[in-house]
């Protein structure tokens, strides 16, 4: 393939939600050591909220849901376990689930250290199973906006087996507002962010496709080093409310409360994000 082919693939435009590379990012060794170092970065909105904002989320998420002593909680995608261990030093039974072993082992070393009894699981939450059930689960930071309609669906029926009776979730999304403000768009950058991708010299060429009928934007890296080639596809799925209670809906979950924000911000019909608390009847 010459260059000219190449290139053209590189800018191939796939259908929505055609190849999913999740593995590829949050597994690689160098680009997980890149995201646990945005993580704790207290001072940026980038792979975790602000230090402050996760503060106060967490206050209101225990006045919300009333967690005490032995809430039983489950965080999909917990990351280095922010919320998990904070909540954790409040008496709840936390369990964090999370695709990147580097994250897992910084949460596990963090729980250590300060004698908490949170668990982690290293698995990809799409494939988690227990037998435990949960009065609370989380999934913060719009990661339910990475998966596929398939993917959704099938996380939230796995959320209703694991809610014990009363149980809710509390989750974050991107709103059209923010589809709204997305162009589509190529670049080329040497070394991207410092060697984000790699250690070693490599060239990114980045693809912005924008999918207006389905609320969908992908942002398409395309990693080129020496001896090898890779592609990251970067899914976000957009949301209107109505559109979200359907899904929740069709999984069962009949009851809805929509906010501005995991914090508890009263909902903002302008704002790019919202979030909800949902519960189904048994």
């Amino acid at each position: 393939m010459g260059l000219f082919e190449r290139l053209e693939d590189i800018n191939v435009r796939p259908e929505p939600f055609e190849r999913y590379t999740a593995a590829e990012l949050w597994t690689d060794d160098h680009i997980s050591e890149q995201m646990l170092a945005y993580h704790l970065n207290t001072d940026l909105d980038v792979a975790s909220r602000r230090g402050s904002f996760i503060d106060q989320s967490v206050g209101w998420i225990c006045s919300k849901f009333n967690v005490g002593v032995g809430t039983r909680i489950a965080d999909f995608g917990c990351g280095p376990g922010l919320y998990v261990n904070r909540l954790a030093k409040l008496g709840a039974s936390v369990v964090g689930i999370d695709f990147s072993s580097r994250s897992i082992e910084y949460a596990r070393t963090v729980a250590a250290k300060e004698g908490l009894t949170a668990s982690y699981v290293n698995e990809n939450y799409l494939e988690f199973e227990t037998t435990d059930c949960f009065e609370l689960i989380l999934m913060i930071m719009c990661d339910f906006c990475s998966l596929s309609p398939a993917q959704r669906a099938a996380l939230l029926r796995k959320f209703g087996a694991l809610l014990a009776p009363g149980g809710a979730i509390l989750l974050d999304v991107y709103s059209m507002n923010a589809l709204k403000q997305r162009e589509e768009s190529v670049s080329y950058e040497f070394n991207q962010a410092n060697g984000f991708w790699s250690p070693g010299k490599n060239h990114v060429f980045r693809s912005t496709h924008k999918y207006e009928d389905v609320g969908v934007v992908l942002d398409k890296y395309t990693i080129v080093e020496a001896k090898r080639t890779r592609t990251i596809y970067n899914w976000t799925q957009h949301f209107l409310p109505e559109a979200l209670h359907r899904e929740f809906g069709n999984a069962g979950f009949t009851q809805q409360e929509l906010y501005g924000n995991v914090t508890g911000a009263p909902f903002d019909s302008r704002a790019c994000e919202f979030a909800v608390v949902a519960t189904r009847s048994r």
